[in-house]
């Protein structure tokens, strides 16, 4: 899915106050990551995924992500990459309706 510039702003000003859901650390992005980030966009749509490590390559993980889980990668800020995958009911869409 492709986000306007006004889209990816509003995500972004919605995604401040969120802790991040997961965590990359030592073992890197594998299918358990996936698997969980897939979780987590699925009852909330909006979702920080942290790097604790593997932070030089936070861009190409993050795009991995992205890819595997079928969302969007909004923007990385820091080592925090925010993801937003809308909900497939329009009634529990939260941010773009």
């Amino acid at each position: 899915m492709e986000l306007s510039s006004k889209e990816r702003k509003f995500l972004e000003k919605c995604a401040h106050d969120l802790s991040p859901l997961v965590q990359i650390g030592g073992a890197g992005v594998e299918e358990a990551q996936i698997s969980q980030v897939n979780d987590m966009l699925t009852q909330h749509e909006l979702v920080k995924v942290k790097f604790n490590e593997f932070k030089d390559e936070k861009k190409e993980l993050s795009e991995k992500i992205a890819t595997l889980t079928q969302s969007t990668l909004v923007r990385i800020i820091g080592n925090t990459a925010i993801f937003f995958r809308m909900a497939e009911e329009a009634k529990k869409r939260n941010y773009l309706k």
